[in-house]
């Protein structure tokens, strides 16, 4: 993930770093939402844990836009960042990424009421996302439309290679 908010660190010896994005309106982002900064991150599948009432403890929901799990892409953001990610590797330089996420559609809100990815599919929203400048780019900041994500599978996912 990318570099955690200086405020969330005090006292910890490491940075885990911080893999999903919301509040693009903080000093700590806005740096990163430049076109230099922004990348996509293809994706067929992405799970969140189960919220639902009665879900077992820790258990992964899988959301695609169809049972063949086509392509599509997060809104991403990266960079290159020195910082302490494990304390055995001690203090190392490493490309970054995390991604943007907004409000749940209908699909995701009762599995993760808290959040979803930002999800592009049309090359044109790909396109945006790259190059736009940030206020454009940031209005795809919004939940896939209601009816676009399924889910196609549920608990711990292996697949053939």
């Amino acid at each position: 993930g990318m570099p955690t908010p200086q405020r969330f660190l005090e006292g910890r010896r490491t940075d885990p770093g911080v893999t999903n994005i919301r509040n693009v309106g903080s000093p700590h982002w806005r740096r990163w939402l430049g076109p230099a900064h922004r990348c996509l991150v293809p994706f067929t599948s992405f799970s969140e844990l189960d919220a639902r009432p009665g879900a077992p403890r820790n258990h992964p929901v899988w959301f695609a836009l169809g049972e063949d799990r086509p392509l599509a892409c997060f809104a991403g953001i990266r960079t290159e960042w020195t910082s302490v990610r494990k304390l055995k590797e001690g203090e190392v330089t490493a490309e970054l990424f995390g991604f943007l996420t907004c409000e749940p559609n209908r699909e995701v809100g009762p599995v993760h009421p808290k959040a979803m990815p930002v999800i592009l599919t049309e090359p044109e929203e790909w396109r945006l996302w790259l190059t736009a400048p940030a206020e454009e780019a940031l209005r795809l900041q919004r939940p896939l439309a209601d009816g676009r994500l399924r889910i196609v599978a549920e608990g711990l996912r292996e697949d053939a290679v």
